[in-house]
């Protein structure tokens, strides 16, 4: 395994994780609701952070972006509202089928997607010279994603055993998951939606780059232009939402009532934004097949961090039986995809 290939590992696993543990903050709160912190946490991750980063450290930022033109910038935030709209169908989906099915059904569905597409409609920079997927490596990746959905499908079923099992059990303290029908619905469709994150990046990412080395930007802060200026789509619709449900509810005031609720939406915040840095970062290690491997082990690695939320949170507590093997059993095989993917992309020597 060379030296980038596992550096690329290691980032897009951390940012995996990274998002993959979002929800912690969420389970802690005691008094801001979901569009309080949610509000909070979008506002600092996707606009103060990466935008102060690059008021810093790139001084003409803005000529830069003009000469990268309008037709990527808006075909990237146009991919990144997807991404905003799956985000906050995550922060509901929490709250009504808890962290580990969320987070499983979700990254199923969009790793067949998000694996998929670089490889059959190419990305731009190096994400172009992705190998098809009737090659050997595209084939090995093809593996990989049956692995993790299958993964995901039994992480669901011993998602719904879970349920029943709540729900014979007559504890008022842990009700079954109110429309849990409901739940998964949005969980499908934040999959689809999700990939949006990381496509946003791919179609972007050049042209971009290309302007902020004419002066001489760094590695990193180019990083974090790209995604400054990519997820400006994604921001607003994760604004916009809690903000009209604020106004709707006359709920404003409600922000100032807690600071440890705001401390823990701010960590939420950064998280966010650290993750997605990573992803990025991961991304451009592993190659020309990093749009695809590199997304799909950070979304395998974001199942396993959705499910230790969901283990330390006590979502599983007093649960055993064949649910509890089949969420174990689920968490073996989600790993073997990471294995596979990572062979995949030894197997393409790009």
């Amino acid at each position: 395994m060379d030296e980038n290939l596992l550096v690329g590992i290691l980032l897009v696993t951390a940012a995996g994780v990274g998002t993959g543990t979002l929800a912690w903050p969420m389970k802690l709160m005691r008094t801001l609701a979901f569009e309080h912190y949610w509000f909070v946490a979008m506002l600092l991750g996707l606009i103060l952070i990466p935008w102060a980063v690059v008021w810093i450290t790139i001084p003409d930022f803005l000529d830069a972006y003009a000469e990268v033109g309008w037709k990527p910038l808006v075909l990237a935030n146009a991919i990144s509202i997807c991404w905003g709209t799956a985000n906050v169908l995550f922060g509901v989906c929490v709250i009504r089928i808890g962290a580990a099915l969320t987070g499983a059904i979700l990254s199923g569905v969009a790793v067949a997607a998000g694996v998929t597409l670089p490889m059959v409609v190419k990305g731009s920079g190096q994400f172009s010279q992705s190998p098809d997927l009737t090659s050997v490596a595209g084939l090995a990746v093809m593996a990989g994603i049956a692995v993790m959905l299958i993964g995901v499908v039994l992480s669901a079923v011993a998602g719904f055993g879970r349920d029943r099992a709540i729900g014979s059990s007559g504890d008022r303290s842990r009700p079954a998951s109110g429309g849990f029908l409901g739940g998964l619905i949005m969980s499908v469709i934040a999959g689809v939606t999700s990939t949006g994150i990381s496509l946003s990046f791919v179609y972007a990412h050049d042209p971009i780059v290309k302007a902020m080395e004419i002066r001489k930007v760094g590695p990193i802060s180019t990083n974090v232009a790209v995604w400054a200026a990519v997820l400006l789509g994604g921001a607003c619709v994760n604004l916009g939402y809690p903000a009209w449900l604020m106004t709707k509810r006359r709920s404003w005031a409600m922000l100032g009532r807690s600071l440890p609720d705001l401390a823990l939406a701010a960590a939420l915040g950064i998280q966010i934004i650290v993750s997605i840095i990573l992803l990025g970062r991961g991304m451009l290690y592993l190659g020309a097949l990093g749009a695809s491997v590199g997304f799909g082990i950070q979304q395998t690695t974001q199942v396993l961090g959705n499910q230790a939320v969901g283990f330390l949170s006590g979502e599983w507590r007093g649960i055993g039986g064949r649910p509890l093997r089949q969420m174990v059993a689920a968490v073996a095989i989600l790993i073997l995809a990471v294995a596979i993917l990572a062979y995949a992309k030894m197997l393409s020597g790009a």
